[in-house]
């Protein structure tokens, strides 16, 4: 299985999940208690019953438009924002820890790879430790190329960057490269041991 595989394992992995319906009281809620408002001090603020307010968040009753506008007027937005999921820009919390030696493998005719962070779906970036076990060019079947960018550093070792549009650079501990992972590109070690490397590849363009 060659490189260009393996990312499409991974971002098959990681697609994301269909969205979800807005559940309005869910989001009424998380509204209030952004502004650390009680449920009282929200409907003094919306000009409506404790009670409404209380069954509009638990689901159960559908608010009039009436009510609707009020609560964006007492919340200090618009009603479309209303039913307007949450930025995904928000904290997430989300962290994954991978100790040596515990990342998924993938062995390549030509790479040795070690999947980070496999716990975690829906990710934004594929890392993967590498130990590179070719030596030439003549080891690969054509160019390896898939989409996204792609980060390289080199760990331990030297390599060879063969890329499609640039002359071969050789890379050394602590060096490192970024570029378009459409372009083809393939890697050997230059030393003699098998060099290892960091790539980050992204999910997308």
């Amino acid at each position: 299985m060659d490189k260009s595989k393996i990312i499409r394992i991974l971002r098959d992995d990681t697609l994301e999940d269909a969205p979800e319906p807005l559940d309005l009281g869910q989001r009424v809620r998380e509204l209030r208690k952004a502004h650390g408002w009680t449920l009282e001090q929200a409907a003094v603020q919306a000009g409506l019953a404790r009670s409404t307010l209380s069954k509009i968040e638990n689901g159960q009753m559908s608010p009039t438009y009436e009510a609707l506008k009020k609560l964006a007027e007492g919340l200090k937005i618009s009603v479309p924002q209303l039913f307007t999921p949450p930025s995904r820009a928000q904290v997430n919390g989300r962290m994954a820890l991978t100790r040596l030696g515990e990342g998924q493998a993938h062995l390549t005719v030509t790479y040795e790879h070690e999947i980070l962070a496999q716990g975690l779906t829906r990710k934004k970036m594929l890392p993967y430790r590498a130990r590179i076990r070719s030596r030439n060019l003549e080891e690969f079947d054509g160019w390896v190329r898939h989409d996204g960018e792609e980060f390289l550093y080199v760990l331990t070792g030297v390599v060879r960057l063969y890329s499609e549009f640039y002359e071969p650079a050789d890379l050394k501990r602590g060096d490192s490269a970024y570029y378009d992972a459409s372009m083809g590109h393939n890697l050997i070690s230059i030393s003699e041991e098998d060099a290892t490397v960091l790539w980050v590849t992204s999910r997308d363009a």
